[in-house]
């Protein structure tokens, strides 16, 4: 279990692995809580996100290797502060709820806290996309990881996040992080967040086929990580 520390005062910094949502961002940015600071990793965007980002106060970190693990990666190697936040920049989550993750952190109750995605509309969640969550964090709980969702908004130690062996730079990150974070004995736990339709399509589970594609390689991740 990872050592507790004394947070207060707590100094965020916000993780966006950002590609092509030139669109979105200005939401995502204009929510950010007062006192946190938004880290834009551009992961080879072609449109105007880093431009966008930029205008509205945002840390740009070019993130050249192309995958979600490797855009994460990139920014909390740039972040500065001691608790990190992640959360996607296609305006389906809210960071104006990241402080409800980040006081379960800083309370010393958990050492990783998810959010738990609660759909807003059923556009929000396709039907296959959450069974296919379903299904992972099934397995994820078999393997002794107290999860129900695989979600991207989360809150930690961005020391602690840097330590751990995470190998996998594409869409097997979530599930690698949840794994070696467990083997690490930390404390995860889940906190309810907002689910809204994303703007413009998803890059991973947009389509059936897409959803099956990310569970099979969800699966391999799961039965490579011992």
């Amino acid at each position: 279990m990872i050592t507790q520390r004394h947070l207060e005062p707590v100094s965020v910094d916000v993780v966006l692995p950002c590609l092509d949502e030139a669109e979105a961002l200005p939401w995502v940015l204009d929510r950010i809580p007062d006192g946190y600071r938004a880290v834009v990793a551009d992961n080879g965007s072609r449109d105007d996100s880093a431009r966008v980002a930029r205008e509205r106060g945002a840390l740009v970190v070019d993130a050249p290797r192309r995958g979600y693990g490797a855009a994460v990666q990139a920014g909390l190697r740039a972040a500065e502060a001691e608790v990190v936040c992640v959360c996607d920049a296609d305006a389906s989550l809210d960071p104006a709820q990241l402080p409800l993750l980040v006081a379960e952190l800083a309370a010393g109750r958990s050492d990783l806290v998810l959010g738990r995605r609660r759909p807003t509309s059923a556009r929000a969640w396709p039907p296959h996309a959450r069974l296919g969550n379903a299904v992972v964090a099934q397995r994820l709980r078999r393997r002794g990881v107290p999860v129900h969702d695989l979600g991207p908004m989360r809150a930690a130690r961005r020391a602690d996040l840097l330590r751990l062996p995470i190998t996998d730079h594409r869409f097997g990150y979530p599930l690698e992080l949840l794994l070696r974070a467990a083997q690490a004995g930390w404390r995860i736990t889940e906190t309810a967040v907002d689910y809204h339709p994303r703007v413009g399509r998803s890059k991973v589970t947009g389509t059936p086929l897409g959803t099956a594609r990310a569970v099979r390689d969800m699966t391999a991740t799961l039965a490579s990580l011992r």
